[in-house]
């Protein structure tokens, strides 16, 4: 496909997909119902964490985890409500009632410390590092394991391998988080710009790069979300994960997919 021919498939597949109508079949209506950073934050995590499998699922165990909390995240986790959870029960395929008790735990370390994780990303100055969000995937686990010292340590709230996974659910709730056209993504966050974001990268998404000429690699790793990543910042320098909304929706035509 010739260069023009790529970027205005790029382009048309990114604005057709990104409407307001794709927020009631995505996890990003959770965090979307709430106002303050907090809360925002808490959801935004939680819902990308889970998000893997049929969609529908996950955002019915979405649903599950925001009625956990009382639909209210913030207060739950400084109230440290998850320490009335007391039997082990699935919120989502692998992630289970104390994965979840985990989490939040360490989130409610991060709060006491910093006041949100957009502040301690801030005061740990992720964005000067090349990989901003694998930095931040590491030092939230150092916290994390800190606010779990009593407890076994969880391996499905966030990834560990940092060198190999390429942290598809995480830079999808970084989109979410910092990426702000008015349109499905929220923006509330200034610790990072949209230029230092990467592409949320599964299966189906390095798939459809490859046979685009995107991507040539074959495994979805780090390296290949950097390789993808690089190829999108040269035809949208400041905002490259905006296509992320093409690599998703090419190939669906007007339905969205119930699958990642």
């Amino acid at each position: 496909m010739e260069y023009n021919d790529l970027l205005e498939l790029l382009n048309s597949e990114s604005e057709r997909i990104n409407s307001p109508q794709f927020i009631d079949a995505d996890p990003i209506q959770f965090p979307r119902r709430f106002e303050t950073l907090q809360d925002i934050e808490i959801v935004a995590f939680l819902s990308a964490s889970i998000a893997w499998g049929n969609r529908k699922m996950i955002c019915h165990n979405c649903e599950k985890m925001l009625q956990l909390m009382d639909f209210q995240p913030y207060n739950y986790v400084m109230d440290c409500g998850y320490d009335d959870i007391h039997d082990r029960f699935n919120i989502h395929r692998t992630f289970f009632s104390d994965d979840f008790s985990f989490f939040l735990r360490g989130l409610n370390r991060i709060y006491n410390k910093y006041g949100s994780i957009n502040t301690f990303a801030k005061s740990n100055h992720i964005s000067e590092q090349e990989f901003p969000a694998w930095e931040l995937i590491r030092l939230m686990n150092e916290e994390f394991d800190a606010a779990n010292i009593e407890y076994p340590t969880s391996k499905r709230c966030l990834p560990r391998d940092l060198s190999k996974t390429a942290l598809k659910r995480i830079n999808m709730a970084l989109r979410w988080l910092v990426r702000n056209d008015g349109i499905v993504d929220m923006g509330v966050w200034d610790c990072l710009k949209p230029k230092d974001l990467y592409i949320p990268l599964d299966v189906h998404v390095g798939d459809t790069a490859r046979e685009l000429g995107l991507l040539t690699r074959k495994a979805n790793d780090k390296t290949s979300v950097a390789l993808l990543t690089a190829e999108l910042r040269k035809m949208r320098p400041d905002d490259p994960v905006f296509y992320d909304f093409a690599l998703f929706g090419i190939g669906i035509g007007a339905k969205y997919t119930d699958n990642e």
